[in-house]
């Protein structure tokens, strides 16, 4: 047997996939025309004489080529075939028989066995040639699909890392957004106020949001920002340090007295400021839904500037669902817009209810959405909910009839007004 060189296909010919030649022929005349052959055409050849000390050989040295002859003693070359092709690696060897069958049952059989090619003895050189370059050109494109596969699995690997890092990212972006609404119950004394917030994914556009403007009067907000995901979340975390209940200096809806203490803006100034403010400081594409209510805790007036959002519903203490507000223009979309107030006042057991558009645009079954009356038909199945747990009632229940998930947020604000008998 001819001693195998250090060689490797990497050192060689790089235009050749075959650099490495492997001849199993128990005839060692045989051998040696091919190897011969071989050689002159710049290929490393190694010799075995059976099909075990082949497999031995392949072991150590992996052939790109293997020229087997069928018929040999012990290890013939269909077994050798199987066992080559057993053999663990990552570089695929091309494997040709040589042989004098040329029944179609024997071609099939070696196919079967793991051969890609079949070569006649005795061998004509030429034809040797065209086989090896026909075998040359199918390795070449395996290995390029091979090492194609090897960047795209890495890519992958990379996205996933990159993914999983973006997911814990938001997953943590999800926690300070929900950490926004700090209070998600709050007693006033005289009335009572539940909050829901709910993202169709880790964050979201909307915000709900109270703050104490003085002993008797409190403010509510709902904001949803158009869009989805992390840019709308930033949009609505500047908004609620412009309403925030933790430090009243920085609220702009909040007017400080000579004396001590607040009094209020308009609910309509304070949403034409935040107009204003989109415009002149906000360099985004963003616009955004909003609804404030100022609640005088002692009569139970309250005093509403909508822009865009939906319409607030008042439950009224005799079972009836009253719609009220004139709609408005969304804040960000035009410079100069003008937004109005309007009042309502509750009595005794009455509620105030203020939801996203994600509630009345839930897909339900064929196709549609919930809209107004189907809102309408939950709030009256509903109404002997307490004001704590109605909102994550409605929420669940959304979710139960939503035929392919809530794909918005969804967001809102009940108040129920106790009255003075308290």
């Amino acid at each position: 047997m001819q001693q195998a060189s250090e060689k490797t296909p990497e050192t060689g010919d790089a235009l050749k996939a075959i650099q490495r030649v492997l001849l199993v022929d128990d005839s060692r005349l045989q051998r040696r025309i091919l190897s011969a052959s071989l050689k002159r055409d710049g290929y490393e050849v190694l010799e075995a004489g059976s099909g075990q000390e082949a497999l031995d050989i392949c072991r150590k040295y992996a052939p790109d080529l293997v020229l087997s002859d069928w018929m040999m003693p012990g290890m013939d070359g269909l077994e050798f075939c199987r066992a080559f092709r057993a053999l663990s690696g990552e570089r695929y060897g091309y494997f040709i028989l040589l042989t004098s069958k040329s029944e179609k049952a024997e071609v099939v059989k070696g196919l079967e066995s793991g051969a890609d090619d079949f070569l006649s003895k005795p061998v004509n050189v030429h034809e040797l040639r065209a086989r090896i370059n026909a075998g040359d050109r199918i390795l070449k494109m395996q290995r390029e699909l091979t090492q194609n596969n090897l960047v795209v699995t890495d890519t992958l690997e990379e996205l996933r890392r990159v993914y999983t890092s973006l997911d814990n990212d938001l997953i943590e972006a999800k926690k300070l957004q929900q950490s926004l609404v700090r209070e998600r119950f709050k007693d006033f004394g005289t009335g009572v106020a539940s909050l829901m917030l709910h993202s169709s994914g880790h964050v979201g556009g909307d915000l709900v949001g109270h703050y104490r403007i003085s002993d008797n009067r409190i403010g509510f907000y709902a904001i949803d920002v158009s869009g989805h995901g992390v840019s709308s979340a930033l949009v609505t975390a500047r908004l609620a340090g412009y309403l925030s209940s933790s430090s009243p200096e920085q609220n702009i809806a909040l007017k400080a007295l000579p004396e001590g203490g607040h009094t209020y803006h308009a609910p309509s100034d304070v949403i034409s400021q935040l107009n204003r403010i989109v415009f002149a400081e906000m360099e985004t594409e963003h616009y955004f839904t909003m609804l404030l209510a100022v609640v005088d805790l002692q009569s139970g007036v309250v005093e509403i500037a909508q822009a865009g959002h939906p319409h607030p519903l008042v439950l009224r203490a005799s079972g009836t669902i009253e719609e009220i507000g004139a709609g408005g223009l969304p804040v960000g979309l035009i410079e100069d817009a003008k937004f109005d107030d309007f009042e309502t006042t509750l009595s005794a057991g009455e509620r105030l209810l203020i939801l996203s558009d994600g509630v009345i645009e839930c897909p339900i079954e064929d196709g549609q959405l919930l809209g107004e009356e189907g809102l309408e038909v939950l709030l009256a199945d509903l109404s002997d909910q307490p004001t704590d747990k109605l909102l994550e009632a409605l929420h669940w229940r959304l979710d139960g009839m939503s035929t392919s998930g809530l794909p918005d947020d969804v967001s809102g604000i009940l108040f129920e007004y106790r009255g003075q008998w308290l």
